[in-house]
C-alpha cells in the first residue's frame, strides 16, 4: 500500500472504502469526486463524498477512520498526509427521488473503488442544477457527458419523472 501522502483522490477513495468494507460498512463514491473521476480531472474536487449506503453508525465509521489516521473535524475527516477531505453523507444512495441504478467497481492497488455510474453521476449533478439552479452542477454534468458514454434516454426519462424536462433540454443543448 502506498502511503496516503502519495495517493491520488481515487486511490484514497479505494483505500478508505476497502478499510470500511472490511468492517461491513458500505460506502459509494458520489458528488464532485465522481465528476473528477469520470472527467479525467477536468473538474477537481477537494473532498470525497462517500455515501453511507447501509446507514452505518457514525461512531463505527469514526473508529475505522481513526485506525487509518483520519480525525473527525466537523462533518469531515482529515488526515495531515493528504489535502483531500472525506465526508460521509447519509443515504439512501439516490439521485432525486430514485435510487441509484448502478454502482461500478474498479480494482486499484489501494483497494476496490465503488462509484456511482457515469449516468447516475450526471443525474446527481443535474439535481444541483434542477433544484438549486447551480450552474456549476450543469457544467459538471456536461463534462461527464462529454467524457463518458452515458444513457441520455435514461437521463431524459429521469428528468421527466423529476418534473424537470425544461432543465434537461437546457442541459442537452450544452452537450451538442
Amino acid at each position: 500500500m502506498k502511503q496516503i501522502r502519495n495517493t491520488t483522490q481515487v486511490e484514497l477513495a479505494g483505500y478508505v472504502q476497502s478499510n470500511l468494507q472490511n468492517e461491513g460498512i458500505n460506502v459509494v463514491l458520489s458528488g464532485g469526486s465522481a465528476v473528477s473521476f469520470y472527467s479525467s480531472n477536468k473538474y477537481v474536487s477537494k473532498d470525497l463524498d462517500l455515501i453511507n449506503a447501509n446507514f452505518a453508525k457514525r461512531r463505527a465509521i469514526k473508529t475505522v477512520m481513526e485506525k487509518i489516521g483520519f480525525q473527525e473535524q466537523g462533518r469531515y475527516f482529515i488526515n495531515p498526509a493528504t489535502l483531500f477531505l472525506v465526508e460521509f453523507p447519509d443515504g439512501p444512495l439516490s439521485v432525486g427521488e430514485e435510487p441509484v441504478k448502478e454502482v461500478n467497481e474498479f480494482e486499484l492497488a489501494t483497494g476496490t473503488l465503488r462509484i456511482i455510474s457515469a449516468t447516475d453521476c450526471v443525474k446527481d449533478r443535474l439535481c444541483a442544477y434542477y433544484f438549486w439552479n447551480d450552474q456549476q452542477g450543469l457544467t459538471q454534468a456536461v463534462l461527464v457527458t462529454k467524457s463518458q458514454d452515458v444513457d441520455l434516454k435514461e437521463i431524459e426519462r429521469w428528468s421527466k419523472v423529476e418534473g424537470k424536462l425544461t432543465g434537461f433540454l437546457a442541459f442537452k443543448s450544452k452537450i451538442k
